[in-house]
């Protein structure tokens, strides 16, 4: 799935069973940023669309708001 279809997904039709939950997301600190986000977004397998206790969450985006990457790492950080 490209960034662009994991970001136009309807959370309608996503099964939660598929969805990965952040609190199963293991973020390993000794990575260099640029590769703890790749891991992160490897393990939440679409960074737009996940579970948190079970409720399924979709993350939009302003397109004049900070990038995808800026949120990521700050959601890894308070992670």
């Amino acid at each position: 799935m490209t960034m662009q279809e994991m970001k136009n997904v309807d959370i309608s039709m996503v099964d939660p069973a598929t969805l990965i939950d952040l609190h199963a997301v293991l973020t390993d600190e000794t990575l260099p940023h640029g590769e703890r986000r790749i891991d992160f977004v490897r393990q939440v397998r679409n960074p737009y669309c996940f579970l948190v206790d079970g409720t399924i969450v979709k993350v939009s985006f302003s397109d004049d708001g900070p990038a995808l990457t800026d949120r990521l790492e700050a959601l890894m950080l308070k992670h």
